[in-house]
């Protein structure tokens, strides 16, 4: 073969059937370097990825910042300012945390051990009459609003009319037997308050399933699948378990949340903003019906909250306990994803209405 001035390639020798590469060979390295050549996929090499270029910040900031954090709260700490917020926030969480405990636990027993079948056959057939029925069975049958949402979807899957469920999905996180003791541990010097919370609360949700029923279209509401209650097969008491833990560090994170922002609406808001809304009726009823919607308390803890807001009328108050439980933040994204957003909005809105409304009347004449 005449050469041509390069390098003539000499062919790879494959070794047969009953050779071997020794360990460590030259074979066995060049199989190591090249995947292909041990017929394997590139892509099936994992690659250890390369650190990012400004990771030297990351580990600075991470010793860096929790140090700045605690210098600045032991510096800071003792301002009265601070005191004062912790106090409350410490407070709110505290008194409101056994009745959370209590309630959760109540409404995963009844999630796990309750059968739907017994809301269909204690509702009348008729869906007027069957809307108070189930308004009042809110009363005795206690329930998170996180976990009244997908109970209201379940008893609308199963047979029970839209306008009943939605009664009870209103009434059952806002009149039960813990929300009812809570409020009259919050305001020990009241007793009218638990009197009209009961009474407004019933009302809005006896109204809304009326509404519903005069104005409601069924091209609003898409219920989606969901479960809820016993599964077949499965340990009621884990299912208790299960529901309990979910319902209490759900509604935990949102007590704390509104235990934090309440400390800092005493602390920083002025008091000249605080005297604009409360001199006024109508003003300060409003106010604190759209704080509610947007701290998203749980319906066991609100009550310590509106106690702590002292400044305002005691009918603002009272519209800050129905309106919560009924509508906020979170219970709009429930009801979005279970019934639709058509729905959500349209509901909410007309509950914040009706709740405002029942409040004041019912307040003016008790409060």
């Amino acid at each position: 073969m005449r050469e041509t001035g390069g390098v003539v390639p000499v062919p790879e020798r494959r070794p047969g059937p009953g050779e071997g590469n020794p360990p460590g060979g030259a074979a066995g390295h060049h199989a190591a370097g090249l995947p292909h050549a041990a017929g394997l996929p590139e892509a099936s090499v994992p690659q250890t990825p390369a650190p990012p270029s400004y990771w030297p910040l990351l580990l600075l900031g991470a010793a860096v910042l929790p140090g700045a954090v605690v210098f600045l709260v032991g510096r800071w700490g003792d301002a009265p300012a601070v005191q004062a917020w912790r106090t409350v926030c410490l407070a709110v969480t505290v008194q409101a945390l056994p009745f959370l405990v209590l309630g959760t636990a109540l409404s995963g027993a009844i999630n796990a051990f309750v059968p739907e079948s017994v809301f269909r056959r204690i509702l009348p057939r008729r869906p007027a009459l069957a809307v108070p029925v189930a308004g009042v069975a809110g009363v005795v049958l206690p329930g998170c609003e996180c976990a009244s949402v997908p109970v209201a979807g379940s008893l609308i899957s199963r047979g029970v009319t839209p306008a009943a469920a939605f009664a009870f999905l209103l009434s059952a996180p806002a009149v039960n037997p813990v929300v009812l003791t809570a409020t009259a541990i919050a305001f020990p010097r009241n007793p009218a308050m638990v009197l009209a919370r009961l009474l407004a609360s019933l009302a809005t949700a006896v109204a809304m399933g009326w509404l519903w029923l005069r104005f409601g279209r069924a091209e609003w509401l898409r219920p989606v699948a969901r479960h809820t209650g016993h599964r077949a097969g499965h340990s009621r008491w884990d299912e208790f378990r299960r529901g309990f833990q979910h319902d209490f560090l759900h509604a935990g994170g949102f007590l704390v949340v509104g235990a934090m922002a309440a400390a800092t609406f005493n602390v920083t808001v002025p008091g000249s903003v605080l005297d604009t809304f409360s001199a006024s009726p109508s003003l300060s009823v409003l106010f604190l019906a759209a704080l509610a919607v947007l701290l998203a308390v749980c319906s066991e803890a609100d009550a310590f909250l509106a106690a702590s807001l002292t400044g305002f009328p005691a009918v603002a108050r009272l519209a800050f306990m129905v309106v919560g439980p009924m509508v906020d933040l979170k219970l709009i994204a429930l009801q979005a994803g279970t019934f639709g957003r058509a729905f959500a909005v349209r509901f909410s809105a007309a509950t914040v209405v009706v709740a405002v409304a029942c409040s004041a009347l019912v307040g003016g004449v008790l409060l």
